[in-house]
């Protein structure tokens, strides 16, 4: 077919082309021949090319169904899901390697009870994990989520129960440095309370027992947080028919932290001589006296010298009054010396006729001014004042000194 254009403007790259009937078409410039511009004239001749095309169908074909067998004939398959072993607090499961064919791999989850439990790194890699802390005698039910690009796949769910307390059947034992006696002793321990005895340290072991702490097989047992205990500690589950706590069975644990019987007791250290320890260490202690408070007593007056003899003049004055602080810190103290004891009548009367006697009317004056200044000092001092017998009988009865009967 040939068709006459004629050239309307050229431009870098593209050419206005005018038909016959006045319609524009943009055609590449690039194939028209290179001495043209505006006004030119050009004869396009268009054709069919049946064997480009068939060429072109052909490739086509082959390609889609090397895309077919390649991606369309194979797809993922869901995870199978299974228990390796359990035990009364913690559950290990493992699965097949994961077949995603030719997807792409997006993720592998773990599920429990329906909620999300935890995503498990490596999928690729890693065929199995741990998961601790459960309930004793309880069951759950787990389930993976395998997510790919070519879409979502689940696998079928697990009824998983915990054992209880009395069931050792899920113990797994990793044995390590320990004498061969007592190797051959602990095998058939093992084997009488129905638990497993395995010779590497797998993610299945629950205790790793040893003598001695060293060797490759202990290291990954720290490394992996599991227990490393004594053989005592299996003699202890088969005497008590339970799993035991192995807080008092480590290596370098105290025996007396461990329990015996189902009362949960421990050796060498019962509840009787707890008490008595702690009674003990009470009456050992000191016996705080308690603190006595400040009182104010009334003590009475100091009776007056029984002797003969009357003290010179020019003796010395009497001692001032302690001041209130000094008297009460006396007073709080206990009192050392006894009250002094009463005097009979006799005795008093004897007093006051010595008393009497003609050499006091020398000093008689001297006398009454010494008690006239006492009396004022003990009533300063807040102190309970007496009169003296001698005055008294002379203002009463006005007698001197022959009237006084012995």
């Amino acid at each position: 077919m040939l068709v006459s254009l004629t050239v309307g403007k050229v431009d870098a790259g593209v050419a206005v082309l005018l038909t016959e009937d006045k319609r524009l078409i943009e055609f590449p410039s690039i194939l028209l021949p290179p001495d043209i511009s505006s006004g030119s004239i050009v004869d396009i001749t268009v054709a069919r090319n049946h064997k480009s095309e068939s060429d072109a169908t052909s490739a086509f074909h082959s390609l889609q169904s090397t895309i077919f067998r390649t991606f369309g004939q194979r797809t993922p398959t869901a995870p199978i899901l299974r228990c390796r072993n359990a035990t009364q607090t913690s559950v290990v499961l493992e699965w097949d390697p994961i077949d995603i064919a030719t997807a792409e791999l997006r993720g592998l989850t773990l599920y429990r009870n329906g909620s999300k439990a935890g995503t498990i790194p490596k999928p690729t890699e890693v065929h199995s994990t741990k998961l601790s802390g459960l309930a004793v005698d309880t069951e759950y039910v787990f389930h993976l989520i395998l997510k790919t690009s070519a879409g979502t796949f689940a696998s079928e769910k697990l009824k998983v129960q915990t054992h209880k307390m009395t069931d050792l059947s899920g113990i797994t034992i990793t044995p390590g440095h320990m004498p061969a006696a007592l190797r051959e002793s602990l095998q058939v321990t093992v084997g009488r309370i129905g638990a497993k005895l395995v010779d590497t340290v797998r993610i299945d072991t629950t205790h790793f027992v040893c003598t001695e702490g060293r060797g490759p097989a202990w290291e990954k047992a720290v490394e992996n947080n599991i227990p490393v205990v004594v053989p005592d500690w299996v003699k202890g589950c088969e005497r008590d028919g339970r799993i035991v706590g192995v807080r008092g069975y480590y290596l370098n644990a105290d025996p007396r932290l461990r329990q015996i019987g189902p009362g949960g007791s421990t050796q060498g250290s019962p509840q009787i001589p707890q008490q008595q320890q702690q009674q003990q260490q009470q009456q050992q202690q000191p016996v705080k006296s308690p603190l006595m408070s400040p009182r104010t007593e009334v003590t009475p007056p100091t009776p007056e010298k029984t002797t003969h003899e009357r003290e010179p003049e020019d003796a010395a004055p009497p001692p001032p009054p302690k001041d209130d602080q000094s008297e009460a810190s006396e007073r709080s103290e206990p009192e050392k010396w006894p009250a002094p004891e009463p005097k009979s009548h006799a005795e008093e009367q004897k007093v006051r006729t010595e008393d009497l006697k003609p050499s006091a009317e020398e000093s008689e004056e001297d006398s009454e001014e010494e008690e006239d200044s006492s009396g004022a000092k003990a009533a300063e001092a807040g102190l309970p004042t007496r009169a003296k017998p001698g005055a008294k009988h002379e203002k009463d009865d006005e007698a001197g000194f022959d009237d006084v009967t012995l």
